[in-house]
């Protein structure tokens, strides 16, 4: 029986290797993060290595793998690496905020106040 993985020729095979690697350990890097903060405004940034750079190079590698195996450029993936990129921002910011206005609401003090005091209208420096 003849598997796609035999196909595939030692110069593909290279960085479609190293490309998952890498992928992995952004992802695992964004997972070890994300257990080891402590409060929820830490934890949000974490997860976005895993989403940016690791999706990325495992579509990368994916694109590579299947261009390679069926002797035809396949580039749909590249609809994903979009998608995610437009939607993890997005929801991230939109949970930041939710927490965020959350914790204002409850007085939590953990976060900063609405309004920052400005400076223009306190004293001034002797002369």
């Amino acid at each position: 029986m003849n598997t796609p993985f035999e196909n595939i020729p030692i110069w593909a095979a290279i960085p479609i290797g190293g490309l998952l690697l890498i992928g992995a350990f952004l992802t695992l890097v964004g997972a070890i993060g994300f257990l080891r903060l402590g409060t929820f405004y830490e934890r949000i940034h974490a997860p976005t290595l895993g989403t940016s750079g690791g999706i990325g190079a495992i579509m990368l590698a994916s694109m590579i793998f299947f261009s390679t195996a069926t002797d035809a450029l396949v580039i749909h993936e590249i609809l994903i690496g979009v998608f995610v990129t437009i939607t993890t921002p997005i929801t991230f910011m939109l949970l930041a905020r939710a927490a965020l206005h959350r914790d204002r609401a409850e007085q939590n003090g953990v976060v900063p106040p609405k309004h920052a005091p400005s400076e223009a209208g306190g004293e001034q420096a002797p002369s």
